[in-house]
Parts: C-alpha cells; sequence; structure tokens
C-alpha cells in the first residue's frame, strides 16, 4: 500500500471529501498517521482536530456518517481525496457540503 507523506512539522495532510456518488465536493478535514489509518480500518472517515487537538469520527455525535468507497492520493503522496457514501449533511451547519458560499455572497452569517 502506497504510504502517504504528512507533513513533517505538523504531522498532517489535507483530505478533501467528496461523494461517491454526485462527485460534488463535500469538505475538506486534516488527518494524521493515526486518523489515516483508523480510516482504512473502519471504512468510516476519522480526522484530526486541529482545534481540539483531538481524533474524530465524522458523524460520532450527529449520525452524519461518511462511508469510505475510494482514497486516492495525489502525485506528491501529500494530499488525499476521499470518495465516501454520506449519511445526512457534510458540514457542521447543516449544508449538504461545506462549500455552499461563494465569494461574492452578501451574507456572512455562518449558520
Amino acid at each position: 500500500m502506497i504510504q502517504p507523506r504528512f507533513d513533517e512539522k505538523t504531522g498532517l495532510m489535507p483530505a478533501i471529501i467528496v461523494d461517491a456518488t454526485t462527485k460534488d465536493v463535500l469538505m475538506m478535514a486534516y488527518m494524521n498517521q493515526e486518523s489515516f489509518d483508523k480510516t482504512i480500518e473502519t471504512g468510516t472517515t476519522w480526522f484530526w482536530s486541529r482545534s481540539r487537538q483531538t481524533l474524530w469520527n465524522k458523524g460520532e455525535s450527529s449520525g452524519h456518517t461518511q462511508t469510505v468507497k475510494e482514497i486516492r492520493i495525489d502525485c506528491d503522496l501529500d494530499t488525499l481525496v476521499i470518495k465516501v457514501d454520506k449519511k445526512g449533511p457534510a458540514c457542521h451547519t447543516n449544508h449538504e457540503s461545506c462549500f455552499f458560499r461563494t465569494i461574492n455572497d452578501e451574507d456572512e452569517t455562518v449558520y
């Protein structure tokens, strides 16, 4: 198996989450070696929370889970694209995707 190259300073790697059916970009989060290994082991997405400094399993508290269908890695081995089947919205704001705004949006409200 190809081994990702996690950042030497932070130990993290960006993971772009994509809906396996619609191909919509759902979210971006960070993984470390442990969350990557847990994702491979469980078949669900695990990430590293930079703000809480802890692992988190997507949907653990909300029920909005992500089942991994495929993991791709870029040519430099330092960014992942993870295709998932999702249950519920991907964004903590209850939007289907975290990328629901355009740069020209007038409303800067998060929720």
